[in-house]
């Protein structure tokens, strides 16, 4: 786990100044309250036992003096110690971002949504905590307590004996209840994991649980793991919470055997009084030294079992590896081949397609059609490859996609998924992301050929909409046709459509693919619909079924010849249309 974390540490290089003058200024505080007993001890023997009124003010300021430098230099400690923590993180929010962004769609699916973004808050801010308080406490506690036990072995042999049992007591009793916390807390970690993903299902798919009334299973499932990490929590909160009791249990202990032994010493006239005092003041630092480290080493078993997850991700590297060919410049853009190509899911018992053979030529439309599961979105999933084809091969203007960059890959290539995805901004900002340097005019015809021209013009501001997260303040119908918008803003090579027309009717459907089609360089299209209707007028039809290839044609052929494909037309059209087209 100490090995895993190394590799957070890298990204403390940046503030190495920050992580030196931390703990020194604490060193350097720390070094003045050692002192001060010493003053109270002089204080009590020269000044208040002798009757030295000037000797006291002189102590009493120099106490003074000191709390005053004291207070700076700890001051001065947080401020570095806080700006290392929040740039450490900061950074390892990017870091941790950014290698999420690399990973393909087989390992998010693994990890899971709710993992990751537990990972990049709760945990990343435990680590942050974490930092914080080692550059503050980490060698100052300890400083302290060696830093007392040694003034006291100056001051008496026999007395200092007793601050070396306690020490070697208190640290047996820390380590033994960190061993002991620390995979607790990174089951408690997981188990954090399990309510979040609770917590984001039920959000996600409120208005599905209130339609089916089912707000109170909901409600039980939730509390339910609620209470399992509450009692993980309160498990570990009880072992943890056995740290300051027992250190204030032994440690007061010894202030009554101290105390007996100076009292003794005193009186055989081999102690003064004031040096007894300061005995006890060492003690007394090591109490509240030891009562910090014992809170430090609570929070930095957490930071300990969060880094080790953060780790665990940033160990995670993509199954893809990127392609660093081209395609040739003599290539035919938007050309698409599939060659025996079959897709198993890691984990999977069974393949999601297989053997699928076909080609699409530049500037056609390919459509696919099937029933639910039947792979067709696992289909062009593998274009951009999102996923890498575990049999055969699949090709983009005549290269094997795994040869290709990503980069260049994905440029050329615009996917509207089954989900319309809007992001928060304006709708402008959103179009913009098929192209940052799209011109208005070029804005405008993709919003005209997807039909949103009615959405624009019926907000206030036109393009400069506001859109409020995920597009909730857009019909479903809107927020299609505007992810349409956004896809051909790109001027792409290759355009899918995932059942991205769903929520629309069959007439604007029908413009939308129209529109399409006489584009000036029209892409090559992938169609994919349950809809019979939507690719009807197909230059080229896949039927599949159950991951197989059930028939592939025009529609005059599919009618003709594929059970399947007659089937699913036969079910949206009526006797007389399925005649007609037949």
């Amino acid at each position: 786990m100490v090995f895993d974390l190394k590799k957070l540490f890298v990204y403390l290089k940046d503030y190495t100044r920050e992580c030196v003058l931390g703990p020194l200024f604490k060193l350097l505080e720390a070094s003045f309250e050692l002192i001060v007993p010493l003053i109270v001890a002089s204080l009590i023997d020269r000044g208040i036992l002798a009757g030295d009124r000037g000797w006291i003010v002189k102590m009493s300021l120099a106490l003074v003096l000191l709390a005053l430098v004291g207070l700076g230099f700890s001051v001065t400690a947080q401020y570095f110690s806080a700006r290392a923590a929040i740039g450490f993180s900061t950074k390892l929010r990017h870091v941790l971002m950014a290698h999420i962004q690399k990973l393909g769609f087989a390992e998010i699916d693994r990890l899971g949504t709710s993992t990751l973004i537990t990972r990049m808050t709760s945990d990343v801010n435990q680590v942050q905590s974490g930092v914080n308080m080692v550059l503050r406490l980490l060698l100052r506690s300890p400083f302290v307590v060696f830093g007392a036990m040694v003034m006291a072995f100056t001051i008496d042999f026999s007395c200092a004996l007793i601050f070396a049992a306690v020490i070697f007591v208190l640290c047996v009793i820390v380590f033994s209840i960190m061993l002991m916390t620390i995979p607790m807390y990174r089951r408690v970690q997981h188990q954090l994991d399990s309510v979040t993903a609770a917590t984001r299902e039920n959000l996600t798919g409120v208005r599905v649980i209130r339609a089916f009334c089912k707000e109170e299973g909901e409600v039980a499932k939730f509390t339910k793991r609620n209470k399992l990490l509450t009692g993980m929590q309160q498990s570990v909160g009880r072992i943890s919470a056995l740290m300051n009791p027992v250190t204030y249990v032994v440690i007061n202990l010894a202030v009554i055997a101290l105390i007996r032994s100076g009292a003794l010493k005193v009186e055989a006239g081999q102690l003064s009084q004031g040096e007894v005092v300061a005995l006890y003041n060492y003690m007394s630092q090591i109490l509240v030294e030891l009562v910090k480290m014992a809170s430090l080493i609570i929070l930095l078993t957490k930071s300990v079992a969060c880094g080790g997850r953060i780790a665990a991700i940033l160990d995670v590297s993509p199954e893809q590896q990127d392609g660093t060919m081209r395609p040739a410049k003599d290539a035919p853009r938007g050309s698409v081949v599939f060659e025996h190509v079959s897709l198993q899911y890691p984990g999977a018992g069974d393949e999601s397609i297989t053997d699928v053979s076909f080609a699409a030529a530049p500037g056609q439309t390919i459509g696919v059609i099937g029933g639910t599961g039947s792979g067709k979105t696992t289909l062009i999933n593998l274009i951009g490859r999102f996923y890498d084809a575990t049999g055969g091969r699949v090709l983009v203007d005549g290269m094997d996609v795994r040869k290709l960059s990503m980069a260049d890959l994905r440029s050329c290539i615009a996917i509207v998924p089954q989900k319309a995805v809007l992001f928060k901004g304006t709708i402008r900002s959103n179009l913009l992301w098929g192209n940052e340097q799209a011109s208005q005019e070029e804005i405008l015809s993709a919003v005209h050929i997807a039909q949103a021209d009615d959405v624009i013009a019926g907000k206030t501001l036109g393009l400069d909409e506001p859109v409020e997260q995920g597009g909730r303040n857009f019909s479903g119908g809107q927020r299609q046709r505007l992810t349409i918008a956004r896809a051909l803003v790109r001027k792409p090579e290759i355009l899918i459509l995932d059942d991205s027309a769903s929520a629309l009717d069959y007439a604007t459907d029908a413009r939308l693919r129209r529109a399409i089609r006489e584009m000036d360089n029209p892409p090559t299209t992938f169609i994919v619909s349950q809809r019979a209707a939507s690719v009807l007028h197909a230059d080229l039809i896949i039927v599949l079924e159950d991951g197989q290839v059930a028939g592939t044609g025009t529609h005059e052929e599919l009618m003709n010849s594929c059970s399947v494909y007659q089937e699913i037309y036969s079910s949206q059209f009526s006797q007389e249309e399925v005649s007609a087209h037949g």
